[in-house]
């Protein structure tokens, strides 16, 4: 008898503490709730963290969310609220949280994310326009949707593109390859690519440049001409003379 007795005062000691655990609990949640009222979120993250050690309670780890969301620490509120979602027992807070967690993802710029925790707090509470109105708003932050066809347009766009720089590339080596049997100094074509790359932009030619180069193609028009005319008059017999 004295044994079973023993048992019971030791139940009801741990009874007792978790009791005085839940009470000073409750007395630090009402004091971070009125810092937050106030405004000084700093203090009531104090608040809530102490309620939280006391007992670890969903409603503690909701409002410790709110108290670092609204000191922008956006990473943190997400894990609280995350974890408020998936503990609490009554729609409402669930909803809530669900809500807010939607909050902190929009602010993370997290979008997709965002708008599937609105969902969730919509499926518990269907009628909360704010919500409603929170979902249309990450809807619009996401990039419009590109169908199979559009993707595939633009791998086509892109193999044609690739085809035509392969196509331009042997143009030009061939051109190249017959400017090299006229002039031996003219600079190999793999010499002449790496140049081009090495510059992000191609620079426009000044005035004299533009000008010697055209003085230099006058030059050469004119030593043609006369070696045409040297050739015509060798080819050409003379005339009788009557």
């Amino acid at each position: 008898m004295k044994k079973f007795l023993n048992i019971n005062l030791l139940v009801a000691a741990c009874l007792m503490a978790v009791a005085a655990q839940a009470q000073e609990s409750h007395k630090w949640l009402r004091k971070g709730d009125s810092s937050y009222e106030k405004e000084d979120y700093p203090d009531a993250e104090v608040s809530y963290r102490r309620a939280l050690e006391k007992e670890n309670s969903t409603q503690g780890g909701y409002n410790l969310g709110n108290a670092t969301y609204r000191q922008k620490r956006y990473e943190e509120a997400i894990k609280h609220y995350q974890e408020a979602a998936e503990s609490a027992k009554n729609n409402q807070l669930k909803a809530n949280a669900f809500h807010n967690l939607g909050n902190a993802y929009f602010n993370s710029e997290k979008y997709k994310e965002s708008i599937e925790a609105y969902k969730n707090a919509l499926r518990l509470n269907p009628d909360d326009l704010g919500t409603k109105q929170n979902l249309a708003k990450a809807l619009r932050r996401l990039p419009p949707p590109q169908d199979q066809q559009q993707q595939q347009n633009q791998q086509q766009d892109k193999k044609d593109q690739q085809q035509q720089k392969d196509k331009d590339k042997q143009q030009q080596q061939q051109q190249q390859q017959q400017q090299e049997k006229q002039d031996p100094n003219q600079p190999r074509p793999d010499q002449q690519q790496s140049s081009e790359d090495s510059q992000e932009q191609p620079a426009d030619m000044s005035k004299e440049e533009a000008a010697k180069l055209l003085e230099i193609m006058d030059r050469e028009e004119q030593n043609v001409q006369q070696k045409l005319r040297k050739a015509q008059s060798r080819n050409k017999k003379p005339a009788k003379d009557w």
